[in-house]
């Protein structure tokens, strides 16, 4: 059997889609599947159960890991459930817990989902006269490399 064979079979596929899932990068799996990145390029474009697989754990694991972020952010409520034995039998008690927005998660999604409003520098045009002050935008900004 050609290598690429057992890769296509459900258990392959489903190793394949495992591994992307876990966050491994292409070239992690390739070198799990014991083949050159670029053996795994081609396989990807010459299969598309192969790239399928691929993409699908990798989406999966990128929306789960997204709404979790989300509900963090909005803060959500929750039903704890507690089982005791007493002498009476069970006693069942539930409670519903609140868990706040948290200002992390919030400040994270905007800075990546509305960078344009909510990055740390903003760039702004500064032009014309403050008091007797010339402002004057072609000063050489210092070198942050």
């Amino acid at each position: 059997m050609a290598k690429y064979e057992y890769w296509l079979t459900p258990e392959g596929l489903l190793k394949l889609e495992a591994w992307a899932r876990d966050g491994l990068t292409d070239e992690q799996i390739a070198k799990n599947v014991g083949i050159s990145r670029e053996t795994l390029y081609q396989w990807k474009n010459k299969y598309t159960d192969i790239s399928d697989a691929l993409k699908k754990g990798k989406e999966v694991v990128d929306i789960q890991v997204e709404n979790a972020l989300l509900k963090r952010a909005l803060g959500y409520s929750y039903t704890e459930t507690k089982v005791e034995n007493g002498p009476d039998g069970k006693k069942v008690t539930k409670t519903v817990k609140e868990v706040l927005p948290d200002t992390t998660a919030q400040i994270f999604w905007l800075k990546n989902r509305r960078g344009n409003k909510w990055k740390d520098k903003q760039d702004v045009e500064h032009s014309g006269q403050i008091g007797g002050v010339t402002i004057i935008n072609d000063i050489p900004k210092p070198d942050t490399s």
